[in-house]
């Protein structure tokens, strides 16, 4: 076994250096697959903006996976924050996976102030069957039923039942708001991040498949839990969550109604260029500029009435498949809403680059202007993850522990009730 703490060392400082080339050629087969130096430069460009420039580089912690397998995580200490950099390395030194996660040292998540634990219990639930179920939480009030009951959907990414990101925890703040106010809550694990082998060995995995089948397998569980009301289940999605949650509601007539917040209504390959752009303009020089060229290229591999499966996932943004991106191409959320004709509830924050008013809301907005069974709430203080605050949002601003907007919990228990 190779020096696996000198490799991930090495490539750390390219990554710092914007070497990503030199970080490409280390790749092994399967990473190469699904990544490449633009991706790289991308996912850096944007860490950066998040927490500034490199300060320091930690010393590698290593941990076997298998015979030829280690995983190797390397602290990094920025100007506004910490992230660290995980990678698994093979005898020859070789990249077999890499990702850039939190830093450590993150305050430990706490109850928001509207939150009352002694008001409900928890359980773990299994949701979905065979290779690819996960773990959930069934939170419940306490008391006598019947009371409604909802599902929660996390955004685009490989999502814990919390939508965990840094010190927060923002689908437990919406679960513990709402069973305080007397609503049953399931969430669960994305499969993507209970299974994320499993995911990346399988080329045909789309949208679809990462929501709707656990989305429904929730549903009917809650559905089925006395003291719930069965006629009264309804999906709550966030961001990309959001965005699938018609199409759940057109999988499940049982669905009662939705609450979309922050979802995205704009082509996500028209939105990743929109966002990188966003991002470069907060940490401005040669390296942004590359990264939104690369999403741009990448986008318009999207684009290309000639896209098919055969197409490299590198070559595509965030590395997913070109199943995953015609899948998403081929679904229209907005569109979907119209047909199923559902009670809705829309939230947007005010302060979200991510998701827009302009850009997504807009959209929901049009479609659905006539229908009295649709409610738009805007929180103009709040950005993408319904944090209130001031000024530009920026993607710094997700890593202060703080709670959802007591407001937004405030809307969705009115809007359930009624």
């Amino acid at each position: 076994m190779g020096d696996a703490g000198a490799v991930a060392a090495g490539v750390v400082r390219s990554l710092r250096d914007g070497r990503f080339a030199e970080v490409e050629a280390l790749f092994a087969a399967p990473l190469r697959a699904v990544a490449s130096a633009e991706a790289l430069r991308v996912a850096w460009t944007e860490e950066i903006a998040r927490h500034g420039a490199v300060t320091s580089v930690g010393d590698p912690a290593d941990e076997p996976l298998g015979t030829d397998l280690v995983r190797v995580s390397v602290p990094v200490e920025c100007a506004r924050g910490a992230m660290t950099v995980v990678m698994s390395v093979d005898g020859a030194g070789l990249l077999n996976g890499f990702r850039l996660a939190p830093g450590g040292g993150a305050a430990p998540w706490g109850p928001p102030p509207y939150a009352d634990p002694s008001a409900f219990e928890e359980h773990e639930v299994t949701v979905g069957d065979g290779p690819l179920a996960v773990q959930g939480t069934l939170t419940l009030p306490r008391g006598d039923g019947p009371r409604p009951g909802v599902v929660l959907l996390s955004g685009g990414g490989p999502f814990d039942r919390d939508a965990s990101s840094g010190p927060n925890k923002p689908l437990k703040d919406i679960a513990w708001g709402l069973a305080t106010r007397g609503v049953a809550v399931l969430r669960f694990d994305k499969a993507t991040h209970a299974h994320p082998a499993e995911v990346a060995a399988d080329p045909g995995f789309t949208m679809a498949d990462e929501y709707v089948p656990h989305a429904v397998a929730a549903v009917s569980l809650l559905r089925a839990e006395p003291g719930v009301d069965a006629a009264r289940v309804f999906v709550l999605g966030h961001s990309m969550g959001g965005k699938a949650a018609p199409r759940v509601a057109a999988a499940d007539p049982s669905v009662a109604g939705l609450v979309i917040m922050a979802g995205d209504a704009q082509p996500m390959h028209e939105a990743a260029v929109r966002v990188t752009r966003h991002l470069a303009s907060l940490t401005p020089g040669p390296d942004a500029d590359a990264a939104v060229e690369a999403v741009a290229r990448q986008a318009a591999r999207v684009a290309d009435p000639d896209l098919s499966p055969a197409t490299p996932a590198a070559d595509l943004p965030f590395g997913l498949s070109a199943a995953y991106w015609l899948d998403m191409r081929a679904y229209d959320p907005v569109a979907t809403a119209v047909d199923v004709r559902k009670p809705m509830l829309i939230l947007q924050g005010g302060r979200d680059y991510q998701v827009t008013a302009e850009d997504d809301l807009s959209r929901w907005r049009a479609a659905l202007a006539d229908r009295p069974d649709v409610t738009v709430r805007v929180h103009d203080a709040d950005d993408h993850l319904f944090f209130p605050g001031t000024g530009p949002s920026t993607p710094a601003g997700y890593d202060r522990p703080q709670h959802v907007d007591p407001a937004v919990i405030g809307d969705i228990a009115a809007w359930l009730d009624s």
